[in-house]
């Protein structure tokens, strides 16, 4: 069986423990998302690193629809220059440092119905762990999307003080291994092919669909992002611009301007 054989078993095996073990834990998530989305607050988004992948996936794109708040930062996700300017060692200090996922709470103002979701591989460092913990202090929900066998695996860093798992009023678990990649090969000391990055698209899609379901049942759902093949040109236009003039205002009510948190 060759390496792209294994990982391609090894992930589907991540698909089937997210749909084995995540139920119950997706459901209470779509349940809080679906109510905030209906009550006209937002669902924030956050992830560093690599874990910007998921905040992507949830809104915009085809299938996705208002209500979510995707909030990313370049300087801690933004990793093609590898080196040099803007280089990886950079994103990863950045990541570490104390303090700045308050000055980034403080860009918006929350609504009672609003819910935080962190996404974070292994929850150790200090910037989604202060999200966290900063959206709790501001009375939000907190969802983490983490690896726990990742972040059990590990000590928080000294900045951070606690995992993310710790704080989060509900866990998702992606379930990876410890080590994130998948796949050993002989005559390689290191495993390949990481895993987290489909085990937390999975789970932001399932929680979509699911809360699209629920939005539909309360008579209170946004319009979807949808392509011309499915919807037709006219209506793909229309959704189009329906679904960016309501996250737009949305969004306008959650800024805050005086930088007040």
């Amino acid at each position: 069986m060759s390496a792209a054989t294994t990982w391609l078993r090894e992930a589907a095996a991540v698909l089937a423990r997210v749909a084995e073990t995540q139920g119950p834990a997706i459901e209470t998530a779509s349940q809080w998302c679906a109510d905030a989305i209906a009550a006209d607050g937002l669902v924030h988004l956050f992830g560093t690193g690599h874990s910007r992948i998921p905040v992507e996936e949830m809104f915009p794109r085809y299938g996705s629809y208002p209500g979510w708040n995707p909030i990313v930062e370049l300087s801690m996700t933004f990793h093609t220059q590898v080196v040099g300017a803007n280089g990886q060692r950079q994103a990863m200090f950045i990541e570490r440092m104390p303090g700045l996922a308050e000055v980034i709470l403080s860009n918006f103002r929350y609504g009672p119905h609003d819910v935080m979701m962190v996404f974070s591989a292994s929850g150790l460092t200090a910037v989604p762990v202060e999200m966290a913990k900063g959206a709790k202090a501001r009375g939000l929900r907190v969802i983490a999307v983490t690896s726990v066998a990742q972040s059990m695996s590990g000590q928080p860093e000294p900045a951070a003080g606690v995992r993310l798992l710790e704080i989060a009023d509900l866990v998702l678990d992606v379930c990876t291994p410890h080590a994130d990649a998948m796949v050993t090969i002989d005559g390689l000391d290191s495993p390949v092919g990481p895993g987290s990055t489909i085990g937390a698209v999975a789970i932001v899609n399932a929680i979509k669909s699911r809360t699209a379901e629920l939005l539909v049942s309360k008579g209170a759902m946004p319009p979807v992002i949808s392509r011309a093949s499915a919807v037709g040109a006219e209506r793909s236009r229309e959704l189009f611009d329906d679904a960016y003039r309501e996250h737009a205002r949305r969004l306008a009510r959650a800024i805050d301007q005086q930088g007040g948190g």
